[in-house]
């Protein structure tokens, strides 16, 4: 008996210590199990609407999408950690006149990818949602630059997330919205070739996916009667497998907008009934589920 106990303290004081650890890291005060909580409230606005967030992968920096209540206009904005506590927030510097959105950096941190309706300076161009990216040289992020993928230059392309290996994933559809789905472009020779579709089982249309840094697996909301989070995984050989939907604790009002931290271990999602319009931002250990699921399809 006092050979289990001692082995029960020891644990309470290493998960003790992990959840101290994450409470600096987030700058919070309560750090979420497998039941999601809100990131933040006093960042979402009392008159907009909060959409994806995300962290620098130094965990310094959180990115965050708002818009006003008709979709018509969205900014991004920035805090960061100053002398243990969050700053207040601020425009992102890519930022412009039109709309940004979908945000995503590279895992090095060196690039952040974009979705902007700022015009392309290409004729044969229509004005809709496009792929831009902000490289980071000497401490200073550049000025951001058009990313073209060949076959899709008509269609809208939104939400880029990327790889260890600089391939990117992301949703296309046509102006209207129909068609939706998500699509990936790799790198070749510092240029990005024609996308192509992923193909995971479900009839139903995906958006704002993201995927792992070594692409080993994919989570993204499929688009029903509302927006529900799914995962399915690389089998190694370039198929998606075990594709299913997260918990009931995690899909329980309409979702979408899914990121994780780099330890593989808090999904952040954007969550909130459509018509109500009072989205939040929340975040869930998923860690457990990442872990099972992997052992199961090896």
């Amino acid at each position: 008996m006092n050979k289990l106990l001692f082995i029960l303290i020891l644990m309470m004081v290493f998960f003790g210590c992990k959840n101290e650890k994450a409470k600096l890291e987030f700058l919070t005060e309560k750090i979420p199990d497998e039941i999601p909580i809100v990131f933040r409230k006093e960042i979402i606005p009392d008159k907009g609407i909060i959409h994806k967030g995300i962290f620098s992968p130094d965990l310094k920096e959180y990115y965050y999408t708002i818009s006003d209540k008709n979709f018509e206009n969205f900014n991004v904005f920035k805090i960061e950690k100053n002398n243990g506590i969050w700053s207040e927030p601020k425009e992102a510097f890519f930022n412009s006149d039109y709309n940004e959105h979908g945000m995503s950096f590279s895992p090095n941190g060196k690039t952040l990818y974009f979705s902007s309706t700022r015009p392309v300076s290409i004729d044969g161009f229509l004005q809709t949602w496009h792929i831009w990216k902000s490289d980071k040289i000497n401490g200073k992020w550049n000025e951001p630059v058009f990313v073209d993928i060949p076959n899709l230059r008509n269609k809208l392309v939104s939400h880029p997330t990327v790889t260890n290996s600089g391939t990117l994933y992301f949703h296309s559809s046509n102006l209207d919205y129909t068609e939706m789905d998500i699509y990936y472009s790799k790198k070749v020779n510092g240029k990005f070739e024609d996308a192509k579709r992923v193909e995971v089982k479900s009839k139903l249309r995906k958006c704002t996916p993201y995927i792992s840094p070594e692409e080993d697996y994919l989570i993204f909301a499929s688009i029903g009667n509302k927006l529900d989070l799914m995962i399915s995984y690389n089998d190694g050989k370039g198929k998606w497998i075990g594709t299913k939907k997260l918990s009931d604790k995690i899909n329980n009002e309409g979702q979408g907008n899914p990121y994780v931290t780099p330890d593989n271990k808090f999904l952040f999602f954007t969550t909130g009934e459509y018509l109500k319009k009072k989205w939040k931002v929340k975040w869930v250990n998923i860690e457990s589920e990442i872990k099972i699921t992997n052992t199961n399809n090896k």
